[in-house]
């Protein structure tokens, strides 16, 4: 490896300890390197005073954008302006869990992407009551690179991966993507339709940073209406999807559950006793009622026609 840029877009997060300690290991390494964090926008002015500090890291530069441009674009920003060979993408909100981390990634430049994974941190106790770390850690199982690896470009995703600089310019996130979600998988797909192998390696990084119940339904949400703007475009690439297309005649029962019961679920999920079966049910009414809700938008936007007796 003759070179490495680190890449860290952020949102309103602070994350001068997390590039402290990715400089110090690079920094131990016979390579020339740099880390580029790229604010989108912050509008909290304590993080973007914060975050000034990283400009006092060695080889390390903060760059602040003035308006949220979104998660596609400022990814490409980053990699524009990446001057090393190698690009190692990583959200402001993880935490560096193992002293071999970059080491373990510069190992690896046999291969074109290497995603290393993440693993569930935080105060079990503290946290019994928040839904998106009950959540997290259920699938926790599910990102091993073994797993991971049994469905390589559907379990990728963007918090903790390394790719060749010339193979994302040529591979860029799809900016067309304004909303919160399913970028990364799009990637994974470009990457398999042009035959880029992906190897998965045990290298976590630590998710520690979990929003209250609030917010993460309202996030979900989020992603379940890009998931289903981009439902053709993923077909074969989410769960979600292919739930929906294997069990056809289920679908008029949950959406009527939904119809029922989805206000008072979201209630509870937002409330201190979250429950993860209400939330998996909450999904998919919340998803299969998106498609309903667009063939009566449909019925209603078709033009009237008169029919006249022959």
């Amino acid at each position: 490896m003759t070179g490495l840029s680190i890449l860290i877009p952020t949102f309103n997060g602070i994350c001068k300890e997390l590039v402290s300690e990715l400089q110090k290991q690079v920094a131990m390494l016979p390579m020339d390197y740099e880390v580029i964090v790229a604010d989108d926008g912050s509008t909290s002015q304590a993080t973007i005073t914060e975050n000034r500090g990283i400009n006092s890291i060695p080889h390390c530069q903060y760059m602040e954008c003035q308006k949220n441009r979104g998660r596609a674009v400022i990814r490409n920003f980053l990699v524009q302006q990446a001057q090393y060979e190698w690009l190692l993408f990583i959200d402001s909100d993880m935490t560096v869990c193992r002293h071999d981390f970059i080491s373990r990634y510069v190992a690896c430049t046999g291969h074109d992407v290497v995603y290393g994974g993440v693993s569930i941190g935080g105060d079990a106790k503290a946290l019994r009551g928040n839904l998106r770390y009950k959540y997290e850690k259920k699938e926790e199982c599910q990102h091993t690179a073994i797993r991971r690896q049994q469905a390589p470009y559907q379990d990728f995703h963007t918090a903790n991966f390394m790719i060749r600089r010339e193979l994302m310019l040529a591979c860029p996130f799809d900016e067309s993507i304004r909303q919160y979600g399913y970028e990364d998988v799009l990637l994974g797909k470009r990457l398999e339709q042009k035959g880029i192998a992906i190897c998965h390696i045990d290298n976590p990084l630590s998710f520690q940073v979990f929003e209250d119940n609030a917010d993460f339904v309202s996030k979900t949400e989020e992603g379940l209406r890009t998931l289903h703007t981009l439902r053709d475009r993923l077909r074969g690439y989410s769960r979600m999807i292919d739930f929906a297309e294997r069990h056809q005649r289920l679908l008029p029962l949950i959406r009527l559950h939904h119809q029922l019961w989805g206000t008072l679920e979201r209630r509870l999920l937002t409330g201190s006793h979250p429950s993860l079966a209400i939330f998996k049910l909450y999904k998919a009414g919340y998803y299969l009622s998106l498609s309903k809700q667009d063939n009566m938008m449909h019925n209603i936007q078709q033009p009237k026609t008169t029919k006249y007796r022959a």
